[in-house]
């Protein structure tokens, strides 16, 4: 399964959601995007955006430097 990575770091709400909308549109059905945010309001944002378009949030897991890693599944 192909993965990309997203770096929305140091972006604030909206921006992380918006440029990980933009980087599913090019990517295939299956196909993880991994974005990785410092904005606290990131995970209730992609949770909420998961939800409304039918991806899939695999995983938001924190890392080092205030990250929070995400990975989405995209929809089919």
């Amino acid at each position: 399964m192909e993965s990309r990575l997203l770096d929305a770091r140091d972006l604030i709400c909206p921006m992380p959601v918006l440029k990980a909308r933009k980087a599913l549109k090019d990517m295939a059905p299956g196909e993880v995007l991994e974005v990785h945010a410092t904005d606290p309001a990131a995970v209730k944002d992609f949770r909420a955006f998961c939800e409304a378009t039918g991806h899939r949030l695999l995983s938001a897991d924190p890392a080092e430097g205030g990250v929070t890693v995400f990975r989405i599944a995209k929809a089919r």
